[in-house]
C-alpha cells in the first residue's frame, strides 16, 4: 500500500478516467470492485441523470468511487457538488478549470479531491489550494487534452519534483509495463480510460471495442487544433470529416456542435463510426484482448511487478 491507495482506500493504484456523458454504473462499479477507483464522468449531464448513475453505482458496489466534474464544461457544478455530498461519494475529480473555490466545501464533508493538471504551474496551484491528489495527464490521452501537448513521459517527473502530494500518471498507459514505468518516474499510480473501454463490463458498442482491438500505433487523430480545442479520437470516417471541415474553415461554434456529446454517444454507444466520433488514446495500438476489469487490473499489477524486478536486474 502506498500513499495513493491509502488515501483512496483502494487495493491497486489504478484510477478510471472520467468518460463524460458515456459514463455508466456497470464499468465504474467493476473498476472499484476489482480494486481500483471507478469514476463517473459528469460531462454535460443534468443533475437528475447523474444522480441515477450514482445511485446505480452504489447499488453495485460498496467500495469507493469518484465523480469527475469538468468545471468549464458542466453548467451544474454546484448542483453536482451537492449530489456528491448527499450520496457520500468518496472522491471528486476536478478538471478543465480552477479547483480552488470548490476544494474547501468538499473537504468539509470528507470528500477526497483529485485535481487533473497538465503543467507544473497548475500542479503547484492545485496543491496550494488543498488538493489531495494530482492526476497529471499527457497528451497521449483520449478525448479533450491540454493545448500544451506535453507527453506523459516528460510531464510526470517534472510535476513529481515540484509537489509533495501523490501524483497519478494519465495518458498512454494500458498495461503493467506502463504502470511500472510511471512508478519509476515517481508517480504513485496511473489513470486509464481507453484500456477500460475494451473490457467485458464496459457497456459500449462492440464496433468501438473492435476498433480498439484492430488499432495500430498510428490509428488516432487530433482534431480541434485550429480552435485550441485539442481532442484525441480514433481514426474513423467521422474524424477524418472533422479534419476536412477544419481545413475548410468552419467556425468554432460549428466545431463545438460536431464534437458535442450527442456525436460522442453516436460513435461510442451506437457504434456508428461514420456518424459520430470515438475517443481513443495512443495506447490503442497495445490493446489486443477484451478481459474482465478484474482480470485486467490483476494482470497489470503482476506485469508491473515483473517489470520492476527485471529492471533491478539490469542495474
Amino acid at each position: 500500500m502506498n500513499q495513493l491507495t491509502s488515501l483512496l482506500n483502494i487495493k491497486y493504484p489504478i484510477i478510471q478516467g472520467g468518460m463524460g456523458n458515456i459514463s455508466n454504473a456497470p464499468l465504474t462499479a467493476a473498476v472499484s470492485e476489482a480494486g481500483g477507483l471507478g469514476t463517473i464522468g459528469a460531462g454535460t449531464m443534468e443533475p437528475g441523470e447523474l444522480e441515477k448513475i450514482i445511485i446505480d453505482t452504489k447499488n453495485r458496489t460498496t467500495k469507493p468511487f469518484a465523480v469527475n466534474i469538468a468545471l468549464s464544461v458542466s453548467q451544474h457544478v454546484k448542483e453536482i457538488g451537492a449530489l456528491l455530498i448527499k450520496h457520500g461519494v468518496y472522491a471528486v475529480s476536478l478538471s478543465a478549470g480552477n479547483p480552488t473555490p470548490f476544494i474547501p466545501k468538499f473537504h468539509e464533508y470528507g470528500i477526497k479531491v483529485v485535481s487533473v493538471v497538465a503543467s507544473v504551474q497548475h500542479a503547484r496551484k492545485a496543491e496550494g489550494a488543498g488538493a489531495d491528489i494530482l492526476v497529471a495527464e499527457g497528451y497521449e490521452a483520449a478525448g479533450i487534452n491540454s493545448n500544451l501537448e506535453t507527453t506523459t513521459l516528460t510531464l510526470i517527473p517534472q510535476i513529481v519534483a515540484n509537489v509533495q502530494i501523490p501524483v497519478v500518471a494519465a495518458g498512454g498507459i494500458g498495461d503493467g509495463n506502463g504502470l511500472a514505468a510511471m512508478l519509476a518516474l515517481g508517480a504513485s499510480g496511473v489513470q486509464m480510460g481507453t484500456r477500460l473501454i475494451a473490457t467485458k463490463e464496459a457497456p459500449f458498442h462492440d464496433n468501438y471495442k473492435q476498433k480498439l482491438l484492430q488499432a495500430a500505433d498510428h490509428d488516432t487523430l487530433i482534431v480541434g487544433r485550429t480552435f485550441g480545442k485539442i481532442r484525441r479520437v480514433m481514426d474513423t470516417e467521422y474524424a477524418r470529416k472533422l479534419l476536412i471541415e477544419e481545413k475548410k474553415g468552419i467556425t468554432v461554434q460549428q466545431f463545438n456542435m460536431l464534437t458535442s456529446e450527442e456525436f460522442h454517444k453516436i460513435g461510442a454507444l451506437e457504434g456508428k463510426e461514420a456518424n459520430g466520433f470515438m475517443n481513443g488514446g495512443q495506447i490503442s495500438g497495445l490493446i489486443n484482448d477484451i478481459p474482465t476489469v478484474s482480470e485486467l487490473l490483476e494482470r497489470m499489477v503482476s506485469e508491473a511487478r515483473t517489470a520492476i524486478k527485471r529492471a533491478r536486474q539490469l542495474v
